[in-house]
């Protein structure tokens, strides 16, 4: 009998850009590989010899997803942490001292003693939600120009459109039923979908795009979460020369259905209405003041779901 099996063993896998750094309690077991696809394969067929309870991994963005959809494939018990959870645990044991391989450590003890609630993320499903997501926007691109076709050409041609109109409405109605079933296979895409929504002038389909191109939202920083959307802007500077600060990079699709959201947002929710008022009033252009009320609804998205909570009106993240 393989007495790991009798043990609860834990893989706590600490993330860096050129490596990983692994670690297997109670073994006292460390190592580490290059955060590639040749040095995660040979990290996966050493965690697998050990039968883990669990591997966990702190989320710090695209960094980790590598190693995850390799577990995901290896059918090992995989757990996405929030980095927040690891700092409070880390403070609650009195652990200060910090290096490569003590925070491997720290992961996997955090693992062991907290026992996190495995990820069940469907890696096949995150890249299908993405491509519906994509799809949609196609078909509503499609769908527009079709309708101002409909307005300039004669309407002995226009009759020719409508039916495709028709077509493309009932192809857009069909792709939001998929993304919709999508949702509902994973318990955590229905909690992120839930408290995302909540906030007035996210809808549907940005929430969606959220979940699918962006996972790593709610447990990076907000100036992390803001960067890699592509609504932090970039100061141009050099010597005497102070250029214009614009944004650019990013995640283009995330950010046009940011766009839309908040031009519902100004409407409907109050916080970025006088957000954007006040912007206006000082001389603010509005693309730049929606700009900035993008910037301020992914920083509240990711504040929200870091500390599991629904939106508030009054609430002081706001």
């Amino acid at each position: 009998m393989n007495t790991n099996t009798l043990q609860n063993i834990n893989v706590g896998v600490d993330t860096g850009k050129l490596q990983l750094d692994i670690y297997i309690r109670p073994l006292d077991i460390y190592f580490n590989v290059l955060n590639t696809d040749k040095g995660i394969k040979e990290a996966i067929k050493v965690i697998k010899k050990h039968c883990p309870k669990r591997v966990v991994i702190e989320a710090t963005g695209r960094l980790e997803m590598p190693f995850i959809l390799a577990c995901d494939t290896a059918k090992l018990p995989y757990v996405i942490a929030n980095p927040l959870h690891i700092k409070r645990f880390a403070g609650a044991i009195g652990k200060r001292a910090k290096n490569d391989r003590l925070d491997a450590a720290l992961i996997a003890h955090y693992a062991e003693a907290i026992e996190p609630k495995l990820t069940q993320l469907k890696s096949e499903n995150i890249r299908l939600m993405s491509d519906l997501v994509t799809r949609r926007n196609q078909l509503i691109s499609m769908q527009t120009m079709e309708k101002n076709r409909l307005q300039v050409l004669p309407k002995a041609i226009a009759s020719s459109i409508k039916p495709i109109l028709t077509a493309l409405k009932n192809q857009i109605e069909r792709t939001e039923i998929k993304i919709a079933k999508l949702i509902d296979t994973c318990p955590e895409y229905r909690d992120k979908n839930t408290f995302l929504q909540s906030m007035p002038g996210v809808r549907k389909i940005v929430a969606v795009s959220l979940i699918s191109n962006v996972p790593e939202l709610g447990y990076i920083t907000n100036k992390q979460a803001a960067s890699l959307i592509g609504v932090a802007p970039i100061t141009k500077e050099s010597g005497r020369y102070k250029g214009k600060r614009i944004i650019q990079g990013g995640r283009t699709q995330v950010r046009t259905v940011l766009y839309m959201a908040m031009m519902s947002a100004i409407q409907c929710n109050p916080v970025f209405k006088v957000t954007y008022e006040r912007l206006l009033a000082v001389g603010k252009s509005k693309k730049v003041a929606i700009v900035a009320g993008m910037r301020k609804m992914v920083v509240i998205l990711n504040s929200m779901l870091r500390d599991g909570v629904m939106w508030d009106n009054n609430s002081d993240r706001n």
